[in-house]
């Protein structure tokens, strides 16, 4: 008998080598033979196609099924000249504020089949990156921009090409562009009747920038001009961190102030809120004994234990779901005329308010 001088495929124990090509993954023409169809049958039920048979398209899924084929994105997309993606522009992605628009706007998209691209505005601008280059560059179907951002000329350029939504911010207004807000001059009046009721009279207003910070200040001092405080409402400038906050407090409540300090404070949001309560826990006052304290947002931050600061609900998630559907029925009708929604914002009292201490100087004729 003659020895084959052929060595075995595998050692001995060995599991046997898998044929060339067994490791890649399946494709359209894969799944195409073993239905026993064409490769564009496969693509029409890949589409939803309603001209596909019922049992063509029953094999061409059992095929998917049996193989685990996963269509590719990129050739889809450039099939269906979308990419199913909505490109996200965040103002400051620091601010917990944002973590809840993007719930109420992600659970809407995402039951529409859509997934979120995100960018920093503050990262592109320190980077001098244009957004609205990116954004064309990566084909996505839409656009929200969340928050206040300063480059209003991109944004215009973007609405031009991209069914666009500004969430959270009452500007700029474009032809196209729907926005969807919170109602920021109501929600601070809000807040500021709270404290006066409270008997508060020398009443602080930590302030922002932009549109909402605008709107926010003239909340506070039409609440205080209403009940005749105009002379006693005082509005010291921040930049709605938690560094301003601090900063901004320690110039309102310092011993330069005496008697005078304010007895409540009215934060942009709750982070100068939270810069605000270090400041006064820094200077030894006690909140709320010594020092009412509410913010805005109503974000994560407010409902810390610790902290429990009375702020603002603005109602953040409904303000991302409705961002949502804006944009839904933008993609769907581009040259509709631009929708304009504000939301009514609520007030969370917690446990950094209380009425002022009878050494206070407040009176019912106002701060002494």
């Amino acid at each position: 008998m003659e020895r084959s001088n052929e060595r075995p495929a595998t050692s001995p124990g060995e599991p046997p080598k898998p044929p060339p090509g067994a490791d890649r993954p399946p494709t359209i023409r894969g799944v195409a033979a073993r239905a026993g169809v064409s490769k564009s049958l496969v693509s029409l039920v890949l589409q939803g196609s309603p001209r596909v048979s019922d049992a063509k398209r029953q094999a061409v899924l059992a095929a998917i099924d049996e193989l685990g084929y996963r269509p590719n994105a990129a050739a889809r997309s450039l099939v269906a000249r979308r990419t199913d993606t909505v490109g996200v522009l965040l103002d400051d992605m620091r601010n917990p504020w944002f973590a809840d628009v993007l719930d109420g706007l992600n659970s809407l998209l995402h039951a529409h089949g859509l997934r979120m691209v995100m960018a920093d505005g503050r990262l592109d601008r320190r980077t001098g990156r244009e957004f609205a280059r990116t954004f064309q560059e990566l084909r996505v179907d839409g656009l929200v921009a969340v928050g206040t951002l300063p480059d209003t000329a991109g944004l215009a350029e973007v609405a031009e090409r991209l069914p666009t939504v500004i969430a959270g911010d009452h500007g700029p207004r474009l032809p196209r562009a729907d926005t969807v807000a919170n109602d920021d001059e109501h929600g601070a009046r809000l807040a500021t009747e709270h404290l006066i009721g409270l008997g508060h009279r020398r009443i602080a207003h930590l302030a922002g920038r932009g549109p909402v910070g605008a709107l926010r200040r003239r909340g506070f001092e039409a609440a205080m001009g209403a009940h005749g405080l105009a002379a006693y409402a005082v509005v010291e400038g921040g930049d709605g961190t938690e560094e301003g906050g601090y900063r901004a407090a320690v110039r309102l409540l310092g011993p330069a102030r005496g008697v005078r300090r304010p007895t409540a404070i009215l934060a942009f949001n709750d982070l100068a809120a939270v810069g605000a309560l270090s400041a006064a826990g820094e200077l030894g006052l006690d909140v709320p004994a010594d020092l009412s304290l509410v913010g805005y947002d109503n974000t994560s931050l407010a409902r810390i234990r610790h902290l429990w600061l009375d702020s603002v609900d603005n109602a953040s998630h409904e303000v991302g779901r409705r961002a949502a559907r804006c944009l839904l029925d933008r993609m769907a009708h581009p040259d509709a005329p631009a929708d304009h929604q504000r939301v009514t914002p609520s007030l969370e009292v917690r446990g950094s308010t209380a009425p002022p201490r009878k050494d206070a100087g407040e009176g019912a004729g106002g701060a002494s």
